[in-house]
């Protein structure tokens, strides 16, 4: 069965993201000055989320199945509490 213009676009965005996703990954690793825990979990996230992306390109949605929007949310916690330690990094201690 031939796939419409806009499925076409969502498989190809979807490739294009996982894409960034394994670059980000791999410069995180290459170039990594986080402090130790985070310097695997952080582009194994980024990684993982590449591999989401993909898996959504064959499901056609982010929320299906279940458990790909469990990972896709795990990622992304791992992200914000990244963020999170980056900028507290910074910060004098009172």
């Amino acid at each position: 069965m031939p796939m419409d213009s806009t499925s076409a676009f969502h498989v190809v965005f979807n490739q294009a993201e996982a894409v960034l996703w394994f670059v980000i990954a791999l410069v995180l690793i290459v170039r990594s000055r986080m402090k130790m825990h985070w310097r695997w979990l952080l582009p194994l996230a980024f990684a993982l989320f590449g591999v989401s992306d993909l898996i959504e390109a064959k499901t056609g949605a982010w929320w299906e199945p279940w458990w790909l929007f469990v990972m896709k949310a795990a990622c992304v916690l791992v992200f914000l509490l990244a963020w999170r330690a980056h900028r507290r990094q910074g910060k004098p201690h009172a």
